[in-house]
């Protein structure tokens, strides 16, 4: 009786624990790819090694030797790999390509030139991109196995050097992961190659410094002034070539997200000339869905530029919904079809994609458009077809989907239910009323399953409902009723 007892209460704290801090389940990554990568890990390993079998005599101890440093940079490979899904479950198999060639490049750059090139200029710079495009605690486990792992037994690395190189590495995978403009990038490849050229010269010593103009000062290992100026200038190619490595590999940094966030972008200017009324939902949409997201700890620049593009698809027929009509005509009362006005409601998602694809909107952004309807019911719509009789399925007036497959996808989808209720309620509201409208319509979209793969945990769905009360707090408050003089002028 008591180990049934023992047992059940371990059942229910594990679901508990589980509700509260849900695991994400990582992507699906093809058999192909998987391969792919493979073979790349058994070439890295194989370039970090094969010098030891270059020994003659050879003999058992050296095979030995080999065979444990192959071993072991395979499985640093695989750490690395692991590290990266676990830190961003949805990376791609094209961005954890990126993560290994990068380390099969500074391995085989190690062989070809670790006599002429500073360890600092190989090393940091593919940091900064790792940090920028898949996170700081990836960018750290690279940099760990890029830094201990040389390929040439013969090369000697001086100790200070090493430690400078750590040092800077770490402080660029850190702050890399953080930074959020080009212009902060630019500050960062000149003030590291300034700390450690100054780093340099208390550890090593002043005799290490040439300034004399030698037809090979940039690639002259040792000398701290050219170990310097060439980490800076590899550093300024790196901050050019992070766009080139958004497009191909998919990388979604905060640099990009705050650029496509501009209101000036061609899409949005069209969004708030066209449609006008979905635009300004747009607005009050984001400030709900920033603070919640900002209240449970999610990606705030990521929320905020999806919630901008998330009805880009309106587009297509800004008449059509209602935050856009004078009160004059509506078209769904002139075609007076349930089934053709959900066909428009659908196709509202559907050219937002695009529209998305046409402007080479990043996958995370445009997963927005999809998501923040999910399978929801078009209920107005619904009802009518079936006050008419009309043999139809509630499939028929279901969004397509897919439902939120994220955290931020599905606090989108939760503002723009809230939205429009929390705006119409009356300014004299009380809080208490406020938060029964905000929590209805949750759970409403909890109860039709909407909220299943999103990964939110019941305790940050009580913090998303205290986020919207918040704005709605803020955004209801009143104005003074300024006299007027006989002409109908403020005084």
């Amino acid at each position: 009786m008591q180990n049934n007892i023992t047992t059940t209460l371990k059942k229910l704290f594990y679901l508990w624990r589980r509700s509260q801090f849900p695991v994400k389940q990582p992507i699906k990554i093809s058999r192909i790819d998987n391969l792919i990568i493979f073979l790349v890990c058994i070439l890295i390993s194989i370039i970090s090694s094969y010098k030891l079998l270059l020994i003659s005599p050879l003999n058992p101890a050296d095979i030995f030797s080999w065979l444990l440093t192959f071993t072991e940079i395979l499985f640093s490979s695989g750490i690395l790999i692991l590290v990266s899904k676990k830190e961003n479950p949805t990376i791609s198999s094209r961005q954890i390509f990126l993560i290994i060639t990068l380390l099969l490049a500074v391995q085989a750059t190690k062989l070809a030139f670790a006599s002429n090139i500073s360890p600092l200029s190989m090393i940091i710079p593919p940091a900064l991109i790792i940090s920028q495009g898949m996170g700081s605690i990836t960018a750290l486990a690279w940099v760990s196995i890029a830094s201990f792992s040389w390929p040439d037994p013969a090369v000697a690395i001086n100790n200070n050097i090493f430690f400078i190189l750590l040092v800077c590495a770490s402080v660029v995978s850190l702050l890399g992961g953080r930074i959020r403009s080009r212009a902060q990038l630019l500050q960062l490849s000149i003030f590291v190659p300034i700390g450690s050229f100054f780093s340099q010269w208390i550890l090593i010593g002043k005799d290490k410094i040439s300034l004399i103009n030698k037809q090979d000062f940039v690639l002259t290992n040792g000398d701290v002034f050219s170990d310097s100026l060439l980490l800076a200038i590899v550093m300024l190619f790196t901050i050019l070539f992070i766009p080139i490595f958004e497009s191909i590999f998919g990388l979604l940094t905060k640099a990009r997200l705050l650029e496509l966030a501009d209101k000036e972008k061609p899409l949005i200017r069209r969004l708030s000339l066209e449609a006008p009324g979905t635009f300004e939902h747009t607005l009050l949409i984001c400030g709900l869905a920033e603070e919640a997201t900002r209240m449970i700890g999610g990606d705030i620049d990521l929320i905020k530029t999806g919630a901008l593009y998330h009805d880009v698809g309106k587009l297509h027929a800004p008449n059509w919904f209602i935050e856009n009509q004078d009160g004059s005509k509506n078209p769904h009362d002139e075609i007076d079809d349930p089934i053709r006005s959900a066909e428009v409601l659908q196709a509202h998602v559907d050219e937002g994609l695009k529209y998305a694809r046409k402007n080479r909107l990043p996958k995370p952004i445009s997963n927005f458009i999809p998501e923040h309807q999910g399978t929801l019911k078009m209920g107005y719509f619904f009802y009518k077809a079936k006050e008419r009789n009309i043999k139809i399925s509630e499939n028929d007036f279901r969004y397509n989907g897919p439902i939120p497959q994220s955290r931020e996808t599905a606090i989108l989808m939760l503002a723009d239910g809230c939205e429009a209720a929390l705006r119409a309620m009356n300014i004299n509201a009380s809080d208490k009323e406020a938060l029964e409208t905000i929590s209805k319509i949750i759970y409403s979209r909890q109860k039709d399953g909407q909220l299943e793969d999103s990964n939110l945990s019941k305790g940050e769905i009580f913090l998303i409902k205290r986020a919207f009360l918040n704005v709605w707090k803020r955004i209801r408050h009143r104005r003074i009723q300024y006299p007027t003089s006989k002409n109908n002028t403020f005084s």
